[in-house]
């Protein structure tokens, strides 16, 4: 193992205290957005009831987001500002500053940062654009076959998801996922902008959040593939394997910058994190093996064709759809309530796409990296990023006995086969009361229940399945079948839930050689605010523009003539 030391600062002896660093970080003058009226104009075709309604829900989700969208300046100069510890007299607490505070650093240093200078006055308006011309082509989501109109005041009960979307708009979804990947891995890699990050976050929570209403999701697209491998009658749509597979494939060769500002679900959590706290670490390891959990639970259960859990308890659905139960209202804004002090709850603790992701970053290409040949270990990264995703280096952590360490990963190794045998016993315990989130194995339950209890009132399923004809025997038979296949599934699941417990103990005895704070592969998500804090980046950005200026030189008079 090389020692990789401290770097020390010029003129600060290895004896004194901690030094203290002064920064230069640059501001920006702001301006108010204009609203967007919601008048039709004079000449322009009326559209039908339905058309109308969905426009004009379109434009009223539109004006209250923008209300809440930061807003831009146009001033190419950067007036300096200096860091200070002392809480800053002008107000924090507008709806307009609840965006650009949405990286403040996890302690009570005061930091200030570069707020959105608009040095590319376009990109606002081109992130725009779309969704404006979207919501204008929202009538023609009207149905080609409309239901009958019933004299007999009869109400069609609310649906739980939204219509089928036309074949050209789903490609038109897949190639705007295509260009929010490209457009997200170029601000995160390239230019190093936290500001254009935070413009195409905007335009996700707008088009992928509200206007598409989080269906298809990536998230959700991993239930369908499931389904579609398990069942051969189950024909995967393309659009749904695009958007399983492009945030994956980006992954590999860029890192999670489909989590960074593209994914709906964490896009509108990084938005409202305000003052953002440390999570403590044995809290943290423990919370993080329930996304493989999860997983494996949502495979399972989609599998089987019992349950689309990941659709079914997602906590942001309900507010991009304007609708559904109270509870998941109600776990929806304790999520957002939550977030403001922990970044991404349910992206870190509870995402199962997130935890495909997190493996297959481990191995990208390229990713996020805070110049590790300057590093002078100020630790302001660490302090900025909301999600704890900054790796600290060996050098500042305790070394510990070395016979200590080994006997524990010999241990940890050793509960592997422990945790999975106890994991796949109590799997299978689950999977049987389980089953009844199966319709079948619902159905069956009820007609069992009918035909042996007298007094039992009919359920309109089970009135249904009268009218059918068929035979109990076969409906019994089937719900068997069902039944076996998910306690089969159920061992595997608790099996593969021990061995995540069992890998994540073994994880924590390993120590990583690292020199520097970087941010981890894993579980960093792109965000870019690390970039802001940076001293070394905001060098680099400052001998930039250097290079780009002209300088300016006094003209020589002319020689008076002889």
């Amino acid at each position: 193992m090389r020692d990789c030391g401290r770097l020390p600062f010029p003129g600060h002896s290895a004896g004194a205290g901690p030094p203290t660093l002064s920064l230069q970080i640059a501001g920006a003058s702001r301006m108010r957005g204009q609203g967007i009226g919601n008048g039709r104009g004079a000449g322009e075709p009326e559209t039908t009831a339905a058309g109308a309604g969905v426009k004009a829900g379109g434009r009223r989700v539109w004006g209250a987001l923008l209300s809440l969208a930061p807003v831009v300046a146009l001033e190419e100069g950067f007036p300096r500002k200096p860091v200070s510890r002392m809480p800053s007299p002008e107000p924090r607490w507008s709806l307009r500053k609840l965006v650009m505070m949405s990286w403040r650093p996890r302690s009570g240093t005061n930091l200030s940062h570069q707020i959105f200078s608009a040095g590319v006055r376009w990109l606002p308006l081109l992130l725009m654009l779309p969704s404006l011309f979207l919501s204008a082509t929202a009538g023609y989501g009207v149905e080609r076959f409309p239901p009958p109109d019933f004299e007999s005041g009869y109400t069609f009960p609310p649906t739980a998801s939204p219509a089928p979307r036309a074949q050209w708009l789903q490609y038109l979804d897949v190639f705007v996922l295509l260009a929010a990947l490209s457009l997200a891995s170029y601000f995160v890699l390239k230019l190093r902008s936290r500001k254009h990050v935070l413009w195409l976050t905007v335009f996700s929570v707008l088009y992928f959040g509200f206007y598409r209403q989080g269906c298809v999701c990536s998230v959700g697209s991993t239930q369908d593939v499931a389904l579609a491998l398990f069942n051969s009658g189950y024909a995967l749509p393309v659009a749904v394997l695009a958007f399983f597979l492009l945030p994956l494939v980006f992954a590999v060769f860029f890192g999670r910058v489909f989590c960074a500002a593209v994914c709906p679900l964490g896009a509108i959590q990084d938005l409202v994190v305000v003052k953002p706290l440390a999570v403590k670490p044995w809290i943290e390891h423990a919370l993080s093996v329930i996304p493989y959990i999860y997983l494996g639970a949502g495979i399972l259960f989609a599998a089987t064709g019992a349950a689309f859990l990941f659709c079914e308890y997602d906590p942001f659905i309900a507010l991009y759809r304007r609708s559904g139960s109270l509870t998941m209202v109600a776990t929806g804004a304790i999520f957002l309530m939550v977030g403001t002090v922990i970044g991404r709850p349910y992206c870190r603790f509870f995402c199962p796409y997130g935890a495909l992701l997190s493996l297959v970053s481990r191995f990208s290409k390229w990713n996020v990296t805070l110049l590790p040949e300057d590093c002078v270990h100020c630790q302001l990264c660490d302090v900025a990023c909301p999600y704890g995703a900054i790796a600290e280096p060996t050098g500042l952590l305790p070394a510990g006995d070395p016979e200590k360490q080994r006997r524990r990963r010999l241990l940890a190794v050793a509960l592997i086969p422990v945790l999975m045998a106890g994991g796949a016993w109590l799997g299978g315990r689950l999977a049987a009361p389980a089953a009844k989130l199966h319709a079948t194995v619902a159905l069956a339950d009820q007609v069992a229940l009918e035909a042996t209890v007298k007094g039992v009132e009919t359920t309109e399923a089970s009135r249904a399945f009268y009218d059918t004809g068929q035979a109990k025997e076969a409906l019994y038979a089937e719900a068997l079948r069902i039944r076996g296949r998910l306690v089969t599934g159920g061992w595997l699941w608790g099996a593969f839930a021990g061995l995540v417990i069992g890998l994540k103990l073994r994880s924590l005895n390993l120590r990583h050689q690292r020199c520097n704070f970087e941010p981890d592969r894993a579980n960093c998500v792109a965000c870019a605010r690390c970039y802001t804090h940076c001293p070394n980046e905001q060098a680099r950005i400052k001998r930039e523009l250097r290079a780009k200026t002209i300088p300016l030189t006094a003209v020589r008079p002319e020689p008076p003539a002889a």
